[in-house]
């Protein structure tokens, strides 16, 4: 019966992938996307080949990724670089798909190299690929693979994985696969809790197992107390009540639903620092890590904090220069910190300072969060989003040529890892997901209604289109014309489902339409 299932849904991929063809012949071609994938592919070395040779690229991304066209040449390529990047980590294994996070072999690595980290982002990122076949057998892999290694590595960091996969079914709505993998989470989660739950039920956690070692605040000794492990679990449980009431199972519903509402109150009330109007992290001995750090915006990845004035108000440190605000991007810390910048540079994996994608990708879902579903937003915009975003895009080079690594300087853009191989194509953050979620807005949901948030600043852009999009088993268009020169199709926002107008605006807004129900 599984096997039937799944065969329906590739046929269903497939099929919609026919239809979208066509209506792709009014729309956007897929010149663009091949264009890019040829620029890419001449200035790649090819020194490690996974399931998707450079020479097959344009075939697999053409059947799989959402066709993206926009004014800003900076976002757009870097959104057609992070596919191209994204699907050298795709590995097909005898245990089935895998993505890895570095191109090349790390002792820490797992079983095929795999580590958990970014865990979270894979899926997020991957989730908008046609074919399901690849993040389906991902997650199996932690769930159900790499439990039976001689050592595991899931918890080798912390994971907001279960968030992720309901995040995941919110696009394709494969309820089969949450019903397998709900069992596999709630143990998973209660793990957790024995490992690195205190008796007050607030989690710790080493800054190495956060991925975010030598850090101000960091130690591999003390059981600090982190927005990180914390948020993350309250939005993995948050994620289980949600799956739980999806399957009917109101006992886990409950179970999980009581556990999110402990910890939003632990993380404001045991991890707010009123006198720096800032989430941080708190030491064994009670006291507060006297630096601001970026982790403190994780909260709002997961929409934990309460919708209030104080905790808007963190929010002005990301456009202050003494703050987070810096020429290259988001810094993991304050910048105004004695110790901003001091353990080194390139040595190790310093989130003492220097901008990591892995973090900018975590503020900026937040602040996408707070734009879109908060009031109290504290001078916030949809401009200061898009300037953010669009220089994290512009930082993704290296010598003028599109690059990917690690972590880099945040006054000159040098990344510090160097020529290291191991930094090439660093699958440990994501774009395309901000660009397809956030900046044009679309709002993965449960019911039958296509939700459009666009967060590109009013006169930004002159049109734009969102093309090949599977979401709830229909393809989905989304274009800005503001004169309707560039597509034909009349001024302003239109949305279509499988070549049909759902909706329209004369304004670029948030907008609402009825799915077809099949």
């Amino acid at each position: 019966m599984r096997n039937l299932k799944k065969s329906a849904l590739l046929a269903a991929a497939c099929l919609s992938l026919c239809n979208v063809k066509a209506q792709n012949k009014q729309l956007l071609s897929f010149s663009k996307l091949e264009n890019y994938v040829n620029e890419f592919n001449r200035i790649d070395t090819e020194k490690v080949v996974n399931y998707v040779p450079n020479q097959q690229t344009f075939e697999f991304l053409s059947k799989n990724v959402p066709l993206f066209e926009c004014p800003d040449p900076v976002i757009e390529k870097m959104y057609y670089y992070r596919w191209w990047t994204f699907r050298k980590h795709l590995k097909q294994t005898p245990d089935g798909f895998v993505f890895t996070e570095f191109i090349t072999q790390m002792n820490h690595g797992g079983k095929y190299n795999t580590i958990s980290s970014a865990l979270g982002h894979h899926i997020y990122e991957g989730r908008w690929l046609r074919n399901p076949e690849y993040i389906d057998q991902y997650i199996n892999f932690w769930l159900f693979v790499d439990p039976k290694t001689p050592k595991p590595h899931l918890h080798a960091f912390s994971s907001w994985l279960d968030d992720a996969v309901y995040n995941y079914y919110l696009v394709n709505k494969n309820k089969a696969s949450v019903e397998k993998w709900l069992p596999a989470l709630d143990a998973d989660y209660r793990l957790w809790e024995t490992e690195k739950q205190l008796p007050t039920q607030i989690f710790w956690q080493f800054d190495v197992r956060d991925a975010m070692e030598e850090s101000i605040s960091g130690s591999r000794k003390l059981k600090n107390r982190r927005p990180t492990i914390n948020s993350y679990m309250y939005g993995n449980a948050k994620a289980l009540s949600n799956m739980a009431a999806l399957l009917g199972n109101d006992t886990l519903k409950r179970l999980y639903s009581a556990k999110a509402v402990q910890l939003k109150k632990i993380v404001q009330d045991s991890l707010w620092d009123d006198q720096a109007a800032f989430f941080k992290v708190k030491y064994p001995d009670g006291k507060f890590c006297d630096a601001r750090e970026e982790l403190g915006f994780i909260p709002w990845y997961f929409n934990l904090p309460d919708d209030k004035a104080k905790y808007a108000e963190q929010w002005e440190q990301l456009k202050d220069e003494k703050g987070f605000n810096a020429p290259w991007g988001i810094t993991t810390a304050e910048r105004r910190h004695p110790l901003f910048r001091t353990h080194g540079s390139g040595h190790g994996c310093e989130w003492d300072g220097a901008v990591w994608p892995f973090a900018t990708s975590q503020t900026l879902t937040g602040l996408a969060n707070l734009l879109t579903n908060y009031k109290n937003k504290d001078g916030m915009s949809a401009k200061i989003f898009y300037n953010e975003l669009h220089k994290y895009a512009n930082s993704m080079q290296k010598r003028g040529q599109p690059y990917l690594g690690e972590y880099q300087d945040e006054k000159n853009g040098e990344w510090l890892k160097g020529d290291n191989p191991r930094s090439s194509y660093y699958n440990h953050s994501t774009f395309c997901d901000l660009v397809i979620s956030d900046l044009i807005g679309l709002k993965p949901r449960t019911d039958n209604v296509l939700e459009i948030y666009p967060l590109i600043p009013q006169g930004q852009w002159k049109w734009f289109c969102l093309n090949n999009v599977l979401y709830h088993g229909q393809n989905i268009s989304i274009l800005w014309d503001t004169d309707g020169s560039r597509y034909g199709k009349g001024k302003g926002l239109h949305v279509y489902a499988n070549g049909k107008e759902i909706a329209k605006s004369a304004d670029l807004k948030h907008i609402k339409a009825k799915l077809a129900v099949k």
